[in-house]
Protein backbone atom coordinates (compact mmCIF):
# COMPACT_ATOMS: atom_id res chain seq x y z
CA UNK A 1 0.00 0.00 0.00
CA UNK A 2 1.25 3.44 -0.95
CA UNK A 3 -0.03 6.66 0.62
CA UNK A 4 -2.20 8.89 -1.56
CA UNK A 5 -1.74 11.94 0.67
CA UNK A 6 1.42 13.55 2.00
CA UNK A 7 -0.03 15.65 4.83
CA UNK A 8 -3.35 14.88 6.52
CA UNK A 9 -5.42 16.25 9.38
CA UNK A 10 -7.01 13.42 11.34
CA UNK A 11 -10.06 14.37 13.41
CA UNK A 12 -10.71 11.95 16.28
CA UNK A 13 -13.89 12.20 18.31
CA UNK A 14 -13.62 11.96 22.06
CA UNK A 15 -16.12 9.09 22.03
CA UNK A 16 -13.80 6.99 19.89
CA UNK A 17 -11.18 7.08 22.66
CA UNK A 18 -13.59 5.67 25.25
CA UNK A 19 -13.88 2.26 23.58
CA UNK A 20 -16.77 0.28 25.01
CA UNK A 21 -17.00 2.61 27.98
CA UNK A 22 -19.37 5.54 27.98
CA UNK A 23 -16.94 7.94 29.60
CA UNK A 24 -13.23 8.64 29.88
CA UNK A 25 -10.31 7.05 28.03
CA UNK A 26 -9.77 3.35 27.38
CA UNK A 27 -6.03 3.28 26.76
CA UNK A 28 -6.05 -0.06 24.93
CA UNK A 29 -8.52 1.45 22.46
CA UNK A 30 -6.27 4.50 22.05
CA UNK A 31 -3.31 2.21 21.30
CA UNK A 32 -5.39 0.34 18.70
CA UNK A 33 -6.23 3.63 17.01
CA UNK A 34 -2.61 4.80 17.12
CA UNK A 35 -1.00 1.70 15.58
CA UNK A 36 -2.13 2.43 12.00
CA UNK A 37 -1.10 6.07 12.53
CA UNK A 38 2.39 4.79 13.32
CA UNK A 39 2.36 2.68 10.14
CA UNK A 40 1.41 5.70 8.05
CA UNK A 41 4.08 7.93 9.61
CA UNK A 42 6.61 5.18 8.89
CA UNK A 43 5.51 5.41 5.22
CA UNK A 44 6.40 9.11 5.23
CA UNK A 45 2.95 10.61 5.77
CA UNK A 46 2.80 13.80 7.84
CA UNK A 47 -0.06 13.54 10.33
CA UNK A 48 -1.66 16.19 12.52
CA UNK A 49 -4.51 15.27 14.84
CA UNK A 50 -7.40 17.27 16.29
CA UNK A 51 -9.20 15.58 19.17
CA UNK A 52 -12.70 16.19 20.50
CA UNK A 53 -13.69 16.05 24.14
CA UNK A 54 -17.13 14.44 24.16
CA UNK A 55 -15.99 11.49 26.25
CA UNK A 56 -15.56 13.92 29.15
CA UNK A 57 -17.70 16.98 28.49
CA UNK A 58 -19.93 18.61 25.90
CA UNK A 59 -20.44 22.35 26.23
CA UNK A 60 -23.67 22.36 24.24
CA UNK A 61 -25.33 19.94 26.68
CA UNK A 62 -24.34 21.83 29.83
CA UNK A 63 -27.87 22.96 30.69
CA UNK A 64 -28.09 26.32 32.42
CA UNK A 65 -24.32 26.84 32.60
CA UNK A 66 -22.81 29.89 30.92
CA UNK A 67 -21.94 28.77 27.38
CA UNK A 68 -18.52 30.40 27.32
CA UNK A 69 -17.46 28.71 30.55
CA UNK A 70 -18.94 25.39 29.44
CA UNK A 71 -16.96 25.58 26.21
CA UNK A 72 -13.78 26.36 28.13
CA UNK A 73 -14.38 23.17 30.11
CA UNK A 74 -14.74 21.31 26.83
CA UNK A 75 -11.42 22.68 25.65
CA UNK A 76 -9.76 21.31 28.77
CA UNK A 77 -11.37 17.95 28.05
CA UNK A 78 -9.75 17.90 24.60
CA UNK A 79 -6.38 18.52 26.23
CA UNK A 80 -6.79 15.40 28.38
CA UNK A 81 -7.47 13.43 25.21
CA UNK A 82 -4.57 15.04 23.35
CA UNK A 83 -2.16 13.99 26.10
CA UNK A 84 -3.56 10.45 26.07
CA UNK A 85 -3.15 10.14 22.30
CA UNK A 86 0.36 11.58 22.52
CA UNK A 87 1.34 9.06 25.18
CA UNK A 88 0.08 6.14 23.09
CA UNK A 89 1.91 7.35 19.99
CA UNK A 90 5.12 7.80 21.99
CA UNK A 91 4.81 4.28 23.40
CA UNK A 92 4.66 3.08 19.79
CA UNK A 93 7.93 4.85 19.03
CA UNK A 94 6.84 8.12 17.44
CA UNK A 95 7.96 11.62 18.33
CA UNK A 96 4.95 13.73 19.25
CA UNK A 97 4.21 17.33 20.10
CA UNK A 98 1.01 18.51 21.75
CA UNK A 99 0.02 22.07 20.91
CA UNK A 100 -2.88 23.81 22.61
CA UNK A 101 -4.81 26.89 21.52
CA UNK A 102 -4.98 27.99 25.17
CA UNK A 103 -1.60 28.44 26.82
CA UNK A 104 -0.67 25.77 29.37
CA UNK A 105 3.08 25.80 29.04
CA UNK A 106 3.81 23.21 31.73
CA UNK A 107 2.20 20.41 29.70
CA UNK A 108 2.05 21.49 26.05
CA UNK A 109 3.43 23.89 23.47
CA UNK A 110 1.32 26.88 22.51
CA UNK A 111 -0.17 26.57 19.04
CA UNK A 112 2.20 28.27 16.60
CA UNK A 113 1.49 27.51 12.97
CA UNK A 114 5.07 27.63 11.67
CA UNK A 115 6.30 25.47 14.53
CA UNK A 116 3.56 22.92 13.87
CA UNK A 117 4.51 22.74 10.18
CA UNK A 118 8.18 22.34 11.08
CA UNK A 119 7.35 19.45 13.41
CA UNK A 120 5.42 17.74 10.61
CA UNK A 121 8.29 18.23 8.17
CA UNK A 122 10.59 16.52 10.67
CA UNK A 123 8.30 13.50 10.87
CA UNK A 124 6.72 14.33 14.21
CA UNK A 125 3.02 13.91 14.88
CA UNK A 126 1.33 17.07 16.12
CA UNK A 127 -1.76 16.75 18.31
CA UNK A 128 -3.87 19.88 18.61
CA UNK A 129 -5.87 20.47 21.79
CA UNK A 130 -8.31 23.14 22.98
CA UNK A 131 -10.13 23.41 19.67
CA UNK A 132 -9.77 26.91 18.21
CA UNK A 133 -9.25 28.38 21.69
CA UNK A 134 -12.56 30.21 21.38
CA UNK A 135 -16.03 29.39 22.71
CA UNK A 136 -18.94 28.79 20.30
CA UNK A 137 -16.72 26.87 17.87
CA UNK A 138 -16.69 23.08 17.60
CA UNK A 139 -13.64 20.85 17.30
CA UNK A 140 -14.82 20.14 13.73
CA UNK A 141 -14.31 23.83 13.02
CA UNK A 142 -10.92 23.57 14.73
CA UNK A 143 -10.06 20.67 12.41
CA UNK A 144 -11.00 22.67 9.31
CA UNK A 145 -9.07 25.71 10.56
CA UNK A 146 -5.92 23.77 11.39
CA UNK A 147 -6.12 21.84 8.11
CA UNK A 148 -6.21 25.14 6.21
CA UNK A 149 -3.38 26.60 8.26
CA UNK A 150 -1.01 23.66 7.81
CA UNK A 151 -1.96 23.11 4.15
CA UNK A 152 -3.28 19.60 4.72
CA UNK A 153 -4.27 17.62 1.64
CA UNK A 154 -7.42 16.26 3.29
CA UNK A 155 -9.32 16.00 6.56
CA UNK A 156 -9.88 12.43 7.69
CA UNK A 157 -12.87 12.45 10.01
CA UNK A 158 -12.93 9.21 12.00
CA UNK A 159 -16.44 8.72 13.38
CA UNK A 160 -18.67 6.11 14.94
CA UNK A 161 -20.45 5.45 11.59
CA UNK A 162 -19.02 4.26 8.27
CA UNK A 163 -19.86 7.33 6.22
CA UNK A 164 -22.56 9.91 5.55
CA UNK A 165 -26.18 8.81 5.18
CA UNK A 166 -29.33 10.61 4.05
CA UNK A 167 -30.79 9.92 7.51
CA UNK A 168 -29.65 8.41 10.80
CA UNK A 169 -28.78 4.75 10.03
CA UNK A 170 -29.30 3.85 13.70
CA UNK A 171 -32.91 5.01 13.50
CA UNK A 172 -33.70 4.26 9.85
CA UNK A 173 -32.70 0.79 8.56
CA UNK A 174 -33.34 2.04 5.01
CA UNK A 175 -30.93 4.95 5.25
CA UNK A 176 -28.83 5.37 2.11
CA UNK A 177 -25.07 5.87 2.35
CA UNK A 178 -23.38 8.35 0.05
CA UNK A 179 -20.02 7.59 -1.58
CA UNK A 180 -19.40 11.17 -2.73
CA UNK A 181 -20.96 14.50 -1.80
CA UNK A 182 -20.31 18.13 -2.62
CA UNK A 183 -20.07 20.77 0.08
CA UNK A 184 -23.25 22.34 -1.25
CA UNK A 185 -25.03 19.00 -0.82
CA UNK A 186 -23.93 18.93 2.81
CA UNK A 187 -25.00 22.52 3.47
CA UNK A 188 -28.27 22.46 1.52
CA UNK A 189 -29.43 19.10 2.89
CA UNK A 190 -28.16 19.85 6.40
CA UNK A 191 -26.34 16.51 6.47
CA UNK A 192 -24.62 15.79 9.76
CA UNK A 193 -21.07 15.58 8.44
CA UNK A 194 -19.80 18.48 10.51
CA UNK A 195 -21.27 21.79 11.54
CA UNK A 196 -21.96 24.40 8.87
CA UNK A 197 -19.09 26.66 9.95
CA UNK A 198 -16.59 23.83 9.48
CA UNK A 199 -18.12 22.71 6.18
CA UNK A 200 -18.07 26.25 4.82
CA UNK A 201 -14.43 26.70 5.79
CA UNK A 202 -13.49 23.48 4.00
CA UNK A 203 -15.49 24.56 0.95
CA UNK A 204 -13.87 27.99 0.85
CA UNK A 205 -10.38 26.47 1.14
CA UNK A 206 -11.07 23.48 -1.12
CA UNK A 207 -10.13 20.91 1.53
CA UNK A 208 -11.85 17.54 0.98
CA UNK A 209 -13.24 15.60 3.94
CA UNK A 210 -13.29 11.81 4.14
CA UNK A 211 -15.75 10.47 6.71
CA UNK A 212 -15.22 6.87 7.80
CA UNK A 213 -15.64 4.51 10.73
CA UNK A 214 -12.99 4.27 13.42
CA UNK A 215 -14.53 1.03 14.65
CA UNK A 216 -11.79 -0.65 12.62
CA UNK A 217 -8.73 1.54 13.21
CA UNK A 218 -6.95 0.09 10.17
CA UNK A 219 -9.39 2.25 8.18
CA UNK A 220 -7.03 5.14 8.92
CA UNK A 221 -4.35 3.50 6.80
CA UNK A 222 -6.86 2.54 4.11
CA UNK A 223 -8.08 6.14 3.96
CA UNK A 224 -4.56 7.55 3.66
CA UNK A 225 -3.76 5.04 0.91
CA UNK A 226 -6.84 6.06 -1.05
CA UNK A 227 -8.91 2.90 -0.70
CA UNK A 228 -12.65 3.40 -1.35
CA UNK A 229 -14.06 3.62 2.16
CA UNK A 230 -16.52 5.96 3.81
CA UNK A 231 -17.87 9.10 2.15
CA UNK A 232 -15.76 11.82 0.58
CA UNK A 233 -17.00 15.41 0.56
CA UNK A 234 -15.28 17.66 -1.96
CA UNK A 235 -15.81 20.68 -4.14
CA UNK A 236 -17.88 20.08 -7.24
CA UNK A 237 -15.73 19.67 -10.33
CA UNK A 238 -16.24 22.40 -12.88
Amino acid sequence: MQPKYKRVLLKLSGESLAGNETHGIDFETVLRICRPIKECVDMGVQIAIVVGGGNFWRGRSSGQMDRTRADHMGMLATTINALGVADALEQLGLTVRVQTAISMQQIAEPYIRNRAVRHLEKGRVVVFGCGTGNPFFSTDTAASLRAAEIDADIILKATMVDGVYDSDPKKNPNAVKYDTLSFMDVLNQNLQVMDSTAATMCKDNNIPILVFSIDQPENIKKAICGEPIGTIVKEEEQ
